[in-house]
């Protein structure tokens, strides 16, 4: 009865956010469990492309990355075992003129507008400008109220949680706290806050949501 209930609420919520993005330009889709999500995105990448990928815990635990990596495509897999720092560097710089850009989103609100945050910046350059396809995969745990909400939802969870992820010495990984002002570079990961309102192309974005949790 629970499942039947929580699947009935992702679809109704989900849909409602689909709609508002479409009036931004940003197409979206829903799928009840990731096996339907990844088929989607799998279906909408080219023969040949070349494919970069954003950081996401998302991508990676969904098997999304699993499923790239069996495409007729040019994968850019900065998550394959042995690659350097110095290649991953790289990629994420190829990434950022690939034909297709995947990630996530750290969250959605329930407008329609996207909020992310990056310690380098090439996940929301990518997804801002230079790929010609950006897919976002995002669970329904990042929906939110507001852009507002989704800004705390980074400092307050998001955050510290990749904080400790990369091993980062920040107040945040410390404590579980965010201390904006006493978190400085090298090893502030907020260094980037962006908000896309809307696309210019249409349906240069596609937000893929997911009836389950995922990443973080």
């Amino acid at each position: 009865m629970k499942e039947k209930i929580l699947a009935d609420f992702h679809r109704k919520r989900a849909g409602r956010v689909i709609e508002n993005m479409k009036r931004r330009n940003i197409d979206g889709a829903y799928f009840p469990d990731r096996r339907g999500a990844i088929s989607h995105i799998c279906g909408l990448i080219p023969a040949g492309a070349t494919v970069g990928l954003g950081g996401s815990v998302t991508i990676v635990e969904s098997g999304l990355v699993d499923a790239l990596r069996g495409l007729d495509a040019k994968l850019l897999d900065r998550y394959k075992d042995g690659v350097s720092p110095e290649e991953v560097f790289e990629m994420r710089r190829r990434g950022m003129t690939a034909d297709v850009f995947i990630a996530s989103c750290n969250a959605i609100s329930y407008d329609g507008r996207l909020v992310n945050q990056d310690g380098l910046g090439n996940r929301v350059g990518g997804i801002i400008f230079g790929p010609e396809k950006v897919i976002l995969m995002a669970g329904m745990n990042k929906l939110v109220p507001t852009v507002e909400d989704g800004a705390r939802r980074i400092k307050e969870y998001v955050a510290p949680l990749n904080s400790v992820r990369f091993g980062a010495d920040t107040p945040c990984a410390r404590t579980g706290f965010c201390d904006d002002a006493a978190c400085f570079p090298p090893s502030r990961i907020c260094n980037q806050l962006t908000v896309i309102e809307a696309s210019a192309a249409p349906g240069r974005i596609t937000v893929v949501l997911v009836g389950e949790e995922l990443g973080f």
